[in-house]
């Protein structure tokens, strides 16, 4: 979505620039249908040709709890034992605020190869949270650091976008 920003909002005052570190609310000139239902959360907004690379697949290094959170087995005080990743195991991996789902396509000691079913805009060494689905909730099993992936080139326009979007 290519767009103009034409203010930035904290709270009740209105900024001229924006500084990592706190919620800042950025008024654009999009259709707010685009908005609507929390649609862009955890999407990245950034200059042109400044993003991140936009990745498909993940190849993470991941690290597994040795025992869920939040889940007890019968007559077991402690939680329920995280199973290893499986070859098309469905999981939901959380980058930054953006949850996506993941298929595990491979899978050699402490490193995973995962496809994304939607693509993210990232970068390598950020860390990533990995969910299993457990009785019908994600749950925590582990956490992980992008090694490499898969990339695409964004979609540009031919065309530069219209002087008041």
């Amino acid at each position: 979505i290519f767009s103009r920003i034409v203010s930035l909002y904290t709270e009740q005052n209105d900024l001229q620039y924006a500084v990592p570190g706190g919620l800042i609310g950025v008024g654009m000139k999009i259709d707010p249908t685009l908005c609507r239902a929390d649609r862009l959360v955890g999407q990245v907004l950034g200059g042109v040709g400044a993003l991140p690379d936009i990745f498909t697949e993940l190849e993470i290094s991941y690290f597994l709890l040795r025992r869920l959170l939040g889940v007890r087995t019968e007559g077991d005080k402690q939680g329920a034992k995280v199973a290893k990743l499986t070859n098309n195991e469905v999981l939901m991996v959380n980058i930054g605020s953006l949850s996506t789902g993941g298929r595990v396509l491979a899978i050699r000691a402490d490193l995973a190869k995962i496809a994304l079913t939607q693509p993210v805009c990232t970068q390598k060494g950020e860390r990533i949270a990995l969910s299993r689905r457990v009785e019908k909730h994600w749950r925590l099993i582990g956490w992980g650091q992008i090694q490499r992936g898969v990339t695409i080139p964004p979609e540009t326009v031919d065309a530069a976008p219209p002087q008041g979007q």
